[in-house]
């Protein structure tokens, strides 16, 4: 279940999973929908997904996904969403989206 809400100057898309807000910076949602992933499977990735060390003290996650589908036509059984992101006051900040598909 999703809480979304618009902060005031509309420029970061913000919400609340189980008590811990996840905001998208403008630039992220624009990869997301560039590399085809989107809000709940960012926030899937974050709950359920492996986590690494990033560059610039950020933390990775990434987790497989079923996918069965075409993307850029091509057949592709799996997508791999990984998901870069710094913690700011306990708020995840998603700086930036990866996609692969295999």
């Amino acid at each position: 279940m999703f809480f979304y809400e618009w902060e005031l100057t509309g420029k970061r898309f913000e919400y609340i999973i189980n008590l811990m807000a996840i905001k998208i910076h403008p630039h992220a949602a624009e990869r997301m929908k560039e590399r085809g992933t989107n809000e709940e499977e960012v926030s899937i990735t974050i709950e359920t997904g492996e986590s690494f060390p990033a560059k610039f003290d950020r933390t990775g996650f990434r987790r497989n996904f079923s996918f069965n589908g075409t993307w850029n036509k091509k057949k592709y059984n799996t997508k791999q969403v990984e998901v870069i992101a710094v913690n700011e006051d306990g708020d995840w900040i998603i700086v930036t989206t990866l996609v692969k598909y295999f």
